[in-house]
């Protein structure tokens, strides 16, 4: 690793120390469990929609499935917590002497990288037949193997089948919440901006031309499914340890959607346009609630006029980063204009 990018790393992870800090502090003990929640689940869809705007966004396909991905990494890393915990826990407390906190810890993100790990090789697996299907075709098969993982969750009774998934422990707080949203993000866009994401764009850009060029497209979609699909797996795990139940009904069609809303919403392609849109599409309809009624009308009128007025997303294809916000006001005191910086 160059050694700027290592000094921005640093950077990253300091800033991200501070805000948490700041959060434990001052922060947390004023919020109330209402609007606890309510964070906490703005956390958990940063990890998804920024793992599938890599899918979505960076590498231009249409998947429509990230429900599937999320699920299996949902009820994966449940299961492991569920049964195997009660072993484990006593295992790491009392044999290694670890202290309760760090043996939950480990158990906890233990269980999320074994469930990331299954979506991940579901991504594979679901990525070598139909990755070689473009537009209308992939949407077609990705939403069928979402579907087909719900129905298969829905009739196994080791995870609960039909009558759902109850007493997993809770152990994703607000900081594994937001600790892996950083990890997401930051993992991702260091996959972007590296030689391996020159051959994303490119294949979203035109893929007969990348193909032309010696690019393999087929490996390069099926490795852009299988991060994609890792990290929502990690959401899933999130998602399980934080609300503590499980149903099928949590990971319909419906949900992909949501999730494709905002890649949309905060501009395909662009990592700070999904975690602003996961912010504001989660935090919304809950500051709707006072106008209850028409909450859900208001919440759609809103969505349809962001949308025709930036049909490109809130961010298009910008980031925002230190690097650029400098520039930026570099260029104003200069009286000049330089593209690609925020808009």
């Amino acid at each position: 690793m160059a050694p700027n990018a290592t000094a921005r790393l640093v950077l990253q992870a300091s800033a991200a120390l501070a805000v948490v800090t700041v959060w434990a502090r001052w922060i947390a003990p004023h919020v109330n469990p209402y609007q606890l929640q309510v964070i906490n689940y703005i956390g958990i869809n940063v990890v998804m929609a920024v793992s599938l705007n890599l899918i979505n966004g960076h590498t231009g396909q249409f998947s429509i499935g990230h429900a599937g991905f999320m699920a299996l990494g949902a009820y994966g890393s449940a299961a492991i917590t569920c049964y195997g915990g009660p072993h484990l826990l006593p295992w790491l407390s009392g044999t290694l002497g670890l202290a309760e906190g760090t043996a939950k810890a480990l158990l906890l993100n233990g269980a999320m990288l074994a469930g990331g790990g299954l979506a991940a090789l579901a991504g594979v697996v679901v990525g070598i037949p139909t990755l070689r299907l473009r537009g209308d075709y992939l949407a077609i098969a990705t939403l069928g193997f979402g579907e087909i993982i719900r129905v298969i969750i829905l009739n196994l009774d080791v995870v609960g089948g039909a009558r759902g998934f109850t007493d997993i422990p809770e152990l994703a707080g607000t900081f594994w919440i937001f600790l892996w949203a950083f990890v997401t993000v930051a993992v991702i866009a260091r996959i972007v901006g590296s030689t391996k994401g020159l051959a994303y764009l490119a294949i979203r850009e035109d893929e007969v031309a990348a193909e032309a060029v010696g690019i393999s497209t087929t490996r390069t979609k099926v490795s852009a499914f299988l991060l994609g699909a890792f990290f929502a797996g990690i959401g899933g795990g999130l998602f399980a340890h934080n609300v503590t139940y499980l149903h099928t009904n949590m990971f319909t069609f419906m949900k992909s959607i949501e999730y494709i809303v905002m890649v949309v919403l905060g501009g395909m392609g662009s990592i700070t346009g999904s975690v602003v849109a996961a912010v504001v599409l989660t935090a919304l309809p809950e500051a709707l609630r006072a106008i209850e009624k028409y909450r859900m009308v208001m919440y759609s009128m809103l969505l349809i006029v962001l949308m025709l007025t930036r049909p490109q997303g809130l961010m298009g294809r910008h980031e925002l980063s230190f690097a650029a916000i400098r520039r930026r006001l570099a260029v104003r005191k200069g009286g000049a204009s330089v593209a690609g910086d925020v808009p």
